[in-house]
């Protein structure tokens, strides 16, 4: 497992490299959620993903993507918001072996 460094702003664009892969992470927050967009490589993997508490967001191997994404609260159950990114709630990097 890998933490990704996340602000506390409502939008944000990450670029890591992860598992040899290239990875572009779209976070932004809606009125509803926080939701996330993943691209490797230039191509989208997955894009507007509801981002819960400890819920897979990649959950699917056969879109290619080794590993996957949760965020985790680090003061309870509550689903991420923007305010508490980085702090309260912390993007973990799930590498194959962790699945």
């Amino acid at each position: 497992m890998q933490i990704v460094p996340v602000k506390a702003l409502p939008y944000q664009t990450l670029a890591v490299q992860l598992a040899g892969q290239a990875c572009v992470l779209n976070i932004y927050q809606k009125t509803y959620g926080l939701f996330m967009d993943l691209y490797v490589s230039g191509v989208l993997v997955v894009g507007g993903v509801l981002c819960e508490n400890l819920t897979r967001i990649v959950r699917d191997a056969y879109l290619g993507f080794i590993g996957d994404f949760v965020f985790g609260d680090t003061q309870g159950t509550s689903d991420p918001f923007y305010t508490g990114l980085g702090t309260q709630y912390l993007l973990v990097y799930l590498e194959e072996a962790d699945l």
